[in-house]
């Protein structure tokens, strides 16, 4: 698939300048599609690794052992980290900030679209990884989250 990136740039902006939510198009055999709006993020749990796991650590093993109870919460897309809706408003959460679910972590800009991240669960905010204003990548850890 081919894809002109000044014509995907001015779709996106004209998307935005009409506040269109949701945008697919189709043609000869290739599909675009845009949503934009809040993100739902399903959180990563990372369990607590057996026995033998933690044995084979010495040999290169990236296991991390933590408890049931942390969630990291991972960048959905590639994109800038935002801790705050704009430079001169508070951060939507500190560690420490006890937060519930559907209550916004952060923001994403891809594409010159803001994109709030939520959360999914109860608990206390005990990591950032991200810092503020930097690029992220999919998957990458954002927050960690030990649930309530």
């Amino acid at each position: 698939m081919s894809v002109d990136i000044d014509q995907l740039r001015s779709l996106l902006d004209l998307l935005g300048q009409k506040d269109v939510a949701e945008f697919e198009h189709e043609h000869g055999g290739e599909r675009i599609r845009v949503v934009r709006g809040k993100v739902m993020v399903e959180p990563t749990v990372v369990a607590a690794a057996p026995r033998a796991a933690q044995s084979t650590a010495n040999l290169g093993s990236t296991t991390e052992l933590q408890d049931p109870d942390v969630i990291d919460v991972t960048s959905p897309f590639v994109g800038t980290f935002y801790r705050a809706p704009s430079p001169d408003t508070p951060p939507f959460i500190e560690i420490g900030t006890v937060i519930r679910p559907g209550q916004t972590l952060c923001i994403i800009e891809a594409m010159k679209l803001m994109n709030e991240i939520e959360a999914e669960c109860s608990g206390t905010v005990t990591e950032i990884y991200a810092q503020n204003g930097k690029p992220v990548e999919f998957g990458q850890k954002l927050v960690r989250i030990k649930k309530a």
